[in-house]
């Protein structure tokens, strides 16, 4: 197989209707949007019903990704999803979202990487068109953590809302993938993690679920301190790879999990706020959701210009990590 070039050719997000606002928080426990706001960065976070899968979400996104790339569902080669909700523990979410888009034989499959599922997700699917092995994919990230939140929590219920974001990739005369770099460390799983989900733990009981264990549990403050210092790492690692410095950097593009996080970084890589796109006020933490979302958004508001050169970086549950820096070429020529 031949190796090209590969280009993102559209972007989509969606969000659902119901807005949870930080004056509906007040409501259920002893907070603030003063005290959310300052140490978040969040005002609002969009929540699905009861009866919309993750599928129905992505489907939504995928749509609207594919619209801008003026594309069909025929056209696509493989579709990846990014999710830790999926609609169900079998078979993967990408095949329900394949049969949705009324291409059932497509290639399909989800990565559980938690936040860091776009960018793992970017560079599975960039390697899989430059290599030949595939001419367009479908990467999305959906989350629906809303679902697992315990509302009882104020530490973790403030943070998370739903969301999905899309992005469409296909082979190009030219390259826009410049550098990656991917990590994980699973020693201390317990920093962020649901606890019953899997075969770890045994089937939890009716006082494990009354005592919330079935729900999302986060040591914020590790999750911190290693999100700041390895946002840093993966980005200097990748720009190196990349030939280039912080100072070629056109735009950082972070996952959306907490602001101070978000200023940290960009602090400490010298990025100047104009530089950073950031919309965690609107949506909250969306997981592998939020960097597709805060990139179709910046896309949509003209931001973005051919030969930007985009920082994407971000950190979640594993503990995991990674960046990429992408050169935008959305109106370039298909290979």
């Amino acid at each position: 197989m031949n190796a090209t070039g590969v280009r993102i050719a559209g972007v989509g997000h969606y969000v659902p209707d119901r807005v949870i606002t930080n004056a509906d928080f007040e409501k259920m426990f002893e907070t603030s949007d003063e005290w959310i706001t300052t140490r978040t960065g969040m005002k609002e976070r969009h929540a699905v019903r009861a009866d919309e899968p993750t599928s129905d979400i992505a489907l939504a996104a995928a749509r609207n990704a594919l619209a801008q790339a003026k594309l069909s569902a025929s056209d696509l080669s493989c579709i990846i999803v990014a999710t830790v909700t999926p609609d169900y523990a079998f078979p993967a979410t990408a095949c329900v979202v394949g049969s949705k888009l009324g291409v059932p034989g497509v290639a399909a499959f989800d990565m559980e990487i938690g936040c860091s599922g776009f960018i793992y997700g970017l560079t599975v699917a960039a390697s899989l068109v430059r290599t030949g092995v595939f001419r367009r994919v479908l990467l999305i990230g959906a989350e629906e953590l809303t679902r697992l939140v315990n509302y009882e929590d104020r530490s973790t219920a403030i943070l998370f809302g739903d969301g999905a974001g899309a992005v469409v990739l296909e082979a190009a005369s030219t390259d826009s993938f410049l550098g990656s770099e991917l990590g994980a460390d699973g020693t201390t799983p317990s920093n962020l993690y649901l606890p019953f989900s899997g075969t770890a733990d045994p089937a939890p009981t009716a006082a494990d679920i009354a005592q919330k264990k079935n729900t999302i549990h986060m040591n914020g403050r590790e999750v911190f301190r290693f999100a700041v210092t390895k946002m840093i790492e993966a980005t200097n690692v990748a720009l190196d790879r990349a030939g280039m410095t912080a100072h070629d950097v056109t735009w950082l593009i972070p996952h959306q999990a907490n602001r101070r996080i978000i200023d940290a970084a960009a602090k400490h890589l010298e990025m100047p706020g104009e530089r950073v796109i950031v919309n965690i006020d609107k949506y909250g933490n969306t997981s592998a959701a939020s960097i597709p979302m805060a990139l179709s958004e910046a896309v949509a508001s003209g931001k973005l210009k051919d030969g930007d050169v985009i920082l994407f970086v971000g950190f979640g549950a594993g503990l995991s990590w990674g960046a990429v820096a992408w050169r935008w070429n959305m109106n370039g020529a298909a290979a």
